[in-house]
């Protein structure tokens, strides 16, 4: 396994802060193990990037995606459970957008993650809630508004993998939310993405079915530019594509309103 190298040598804002105090932890308790990759952490590398081809702006990608893994750490355990479909999901999302050789690392993170919450949890029930605001300050101070849409996507696909959403996820994705500056509607939207109502068009659209078409057209206007694939291209081509299949889904959200209302 090459988790030091996944950290990306602890490199860009998970340098400091909370999230740089988890990472820390994390590669502390692989070099305790003796895994030597683990030394190789001031080597850090693009992750799912090519050798010889690595993404200038590695630093910002390792800390998205290490931040991803802190804040589904929370969200899987929301219910107090690690579901079974929750984890394939988190596989089966690692492979297709990260590469293969992304599983078994960001596996590994999030066991680890889920046994720092233990630890802490267990002398403060609270002190793990507390660690996940913290590092949602940290996130939303060091990336954009777009990137931070793409986590909470990212994160609401995760709630819904086993078939259904309850009440601790919902809850637990407002309070993410909140922190990295979201609101409750964009919580709803990413939730209902994949629908294929009419109802769940217009959640999509973060709008009410009484709008007006002038309302709609001007709701679409602003989900095209705020997600808008191309906001995220500098984390990498994989997580471009992501904000691609995202954005499609807003286009079909729209498509049916405008349906609906016979719209052109």
């Amino acid at each position: 396994m090459s988790t030091g190298k996944w950290i990306g040598g602890i490199i860009g804002f998970i340098t400091a802060g909370p999230l740089g105090a988890l990472a820390g932890v994390i590669l502390g308790s692989l070099l305790e193990e003796g895994n030597k990759q683990a030394e190789e952490i001031f080597r850090g590398r693009t992750y799912g990037e090519p050798q010889g081809n690595q993404n200038p702006y590695m630093g910002q990608r390792n800390s998205f995606l290490f931040s991803l893994l802190v804040l589904a750490s929370y969200i899987i355990k929301a219910d107090n459970k690690i579901m079974h479909s929750e984890m394939e999901f988190v596989r089966k999302f690692l492979r297709m957008n990260f590469g293969e050789m992304a599983v078994q690392e960001g596996e590994e993170i999030l066991l680890r993650l889920f046994e720092q919450q233990k630890r802490m949890n267990a002398e403060n029930p609270q002190a793990f809630k507390n660690t996940i605001r913290e590092c949602g300050t940290q996130i939303s101070y060091n990336t954009s508004l777009e990137e931070r849409l793409q986590l909470l996507a990212f994160l609401a696909e995760i709630a819904k993998s086993d078939g259904n959403v309850c009440q601790q996820e919902i809850e637990a994705l407002k309070e993410i939310a909140t922190v990295l500056h979201l609101s409750e509607k964009e919580v709803e939207s990413m939730l209902n993405l994949k629908g294929n109502t009419l109802e769940d068009a217009y959640k999509v659209l973060e709008i009410e079915p009484t709008a007006t078409d002038d309302e709609v057209r001007s709701a679409y206007r602003k989900m095209a530019i705020k997600h808008h694939p191309d906001k995220v291209a500098t984390l990498g081509e994989d997580i471009r594509k992501a904000a691609n299949e995202k954005f499609q889904r807003i286009n079909e959200a729209k498509d049916r309103i405008y349906k609906a209302r016979g719209l052109k």
